[in-house]
């Protein structure tokens, strides 16, 4: 295909492991030969340092790619309301390509909605059909007609040795396997990403290999379960993610891996004792606990207690020093009731969070929790997250409070480009840089942008709400 001089752009929206797949949709069309060029259409405000953005001016692409989330409903309305924004860009140029692709692409009734709505979009494809970029926009470049029937592929095979067009030279995404067994039942995951799927040990020690030997600081392992992960090959079927972790600190290189999510039911003694005896291993772990009621977990078909979660807590901070955990909590779910309510707020007072990614419960479709009666006003969902949202903020300034006086170890990300101590925007930038702790503290201070990539040490002068604020020290 003659691509010279031709641009494409993908607009991610949802988790990491919809960031990983961007990397590679971008990997396939540079190696098509499109040049690929940024447009942030998902921010509202701000990014995550607190620099103001514009969803961006894509008028010069020749293809646009929308990589979709379907785990919350306010996902894909964001979607759908960007969608609704190409409409212009293709009405001054009828030759430009639009796409869909991602989870939302893998329901049926998102699939009708799309045909019927936005009649401009000219082609779809799910998750597991990145590798057929190419032939799908051949096929719409040539027959002049829009791809929207979905192949249904081998919901076994994982394609290896995709192209990957990295977002950033020194933090990385490697996914070590895709979709989940689990089914809560408010979760669409199973459902749009399939059953549980290992890649090969030796292919995903080959990428963090080639990951560290290039200079990468930052390597986050990516599963929807990830203590699940089970190597592949028949003639070593009990190889399981502690003996990947274990393999993967063996490199050589000054880095830190990290891994997402794990499910509480799965967490081994091995792997918290190699995450206290191995320091590449970054000190923190999400471990997500969505409610803090056993009748409201059980309806949520996570299958532990808050008992034994609490004392996983307990068994992780006494057995791994300095570490951070965070959490997801769902709020609202249906039949939620003020008791089961408090109980969730008891659960963080005891766990102690050092953050939390709090939702509204999103009802999706062709889930159990779906079927379930929601009794729960909106008013009274909105009042109790926000009662959460107050409760964790105290226990958050009181874990960064901790860190004032100590010398810590910061990878540093990119220019901060938020005035020290304000809420507006500096655009000159002011000489501050942000970056991130082991524990995955947002770290403010001074310095020059070449140091952007490398570790420094910083010590904490003042700990806040979002972050640790301090200066480099030799």
């Amino acid at each position: 295909m003659d691509n010279i001089n031709k641009k494409a752009c993908v607009v991610t929206f949802g988790c990491q492991q919809n960031e990983a797949d961007s990397e590679k949709i971008k990997g396939v069309l540079a190696s098509m030969g499109y040049d690929i060029i940024d447009g942030d259409m998902t921010a509202d405000v701000s990014n995550k340092f607190g620099e103001f953005a514009n969803p961006g001016d894509l008028g010069g692409c020749d293809v646009i790619i929308m990589n979709t989330c379907a785990v919350r409903e306010h996902a894909e309305l964001k979607a759908f309301s960007r969608t609704g924004q190409l409409k212009h860009y293709k009405n001054k140029n009828k030759d430009l390509l639009i796409g869909i692709c991602g989870c939302m692409i893998e329901q049926e009734h998102v699939v009708e909605y799309i045909k019927n709505s936005f009649p401009y979009v000219d082609f779809i494809f799910g998750a597991r059909e990145i590798h057929r970029l190419p032939e799908i926009i051949n096929q719409a470049l040539t027959s002049k007609k829009r791809i929207l029937d979905k192949t249904e592929c081998d919901g076994e095979v994982i394609v290896e040795d995709v192209p990957v067009l990295r977002d950033s030279q020194f933090e990385a995404k490697v996914p070590i396997m895709y979709g989940c067994d689990n089914f809560c039942s408010y979760c669409v995951v199973p459902h749009v990403r399939g059953r549980e799927r290992s890649r090969n040990k030796d292919k995903i020690l080959e990428e963090v290999c080639g990951l560290v030997s290039s200079g990468c600081k930052d390597i986050t392992l990516l599963g929807q379960n990830v203590n699940s992960y089970k190597n592949p090959d028949p003639a070593n079927p009990d190889y399981n993610f502690t003996d990947l972790l274990s393999d993967i600190i063996k490199i050589d290189g000054d880095y830190w891996v990290r891994f997402i999510t794990s499910h509480p039911k799965d967490v081994p003694d091995r792997l918290i004792t190699l995450m206290n005896e191995n320091k590449k291993l970054a000190n923190h772990f999400h471990l997500p606990v969505q409610a803090g009621s056993d009748r409201i977990l059980k309806l949520m078909n996570r299958k532990y207690t808050r008992e034994y979660y609490l004392d996983l807590v307990e068994k992780l901070r006494k057995n791994v020093e300095d570490i951070a955990i965070t959490s997801d909590i769902i709020v609202g779910f249906p039949s939620e009731t003020d008791e089961d309510f408090e109980d969730t707020l008891d659960i963080i007072e005891k766990a102690q969070f050092d953050n939390i990614f709090p939702f509204i419960y999103s009802k999706r479709k062709n889930t159990p929790a779906a079927e379930m009666e929601d009794i729960v006003p909106r008013k009274e969902k909105t009042d109790r997250f926000e009662r959460l949202v107050k409760l964790q903020n105290e226990i958050s300034v009181k874990k960064n409070k901790t860190y004032e006086g100590r010398t810590v170890k910061t990878l540093v990300e990119s220019v901060y480009k938020k005035l020290y101590g304000g809420d507006k925007a500096d655009k000159s930038d002011g000489g501050y840089l942000a970056g991130r702790t082991s524990t995955h503290k947002l770290v403010i201070f001074r310095g020059g942008i070449d140091l952007i990539g490398s570790f420094v040490n910083v010590k904490i002068n003042e700990g806040r709400l979002h972050g640790l604020y301090g200066e480099i020290c030799n």
